[in-house]
């Protein structure tokens, strides 16, 4: 967004696409809810972490916290994806309307 911001749409388009940014959106979503599934199936509730079995370490470890950190993954995934597909879909509007004005550098 910042390289859009920056310089122009084509060149944040480049970094990212608009089908990448959807992907990943999708993605994000599918992978929390799998994780949730996963809980299911392991016996515990959706979205359980220590009552489904997924190990747990010792605390102060990297992997300490069980599915936790699967999860925040998947959600800061979703919400980059969601935060860059709606800048996108604002200025392509913008300059559908003609409030916003092309500059080429």
């Amino acid at each position: 967004m910042l390289i859009a911001i920056s310089f122009n749409l084509e060149a944040g388009a480049k970094q990212i696409s608009h089908r990448t940014s959807s992907l990943l959106e999708s993605g994000g979503a599918l992978g929390f809810a799998l994780t949730g599934l996963a809980a299911v199936f392991l016996g515990g509730n959706y979205l359980a972490n220590r009552g489904a079995g997924f190990p747990l370490g010792q605390a102060g470890d990297f992997f300490s916290a069980g599915a936790i950190w699967i999860i925040t993954v998947f959600v800061g995934i979703k919400v980059a994806s969601t935060v860059t597909t709606l800048f996108y879909n604002l200025i392509e509007k913008e300059q559908a309307d003609g409030n916003v004005k092309q500059t080429n550098t």
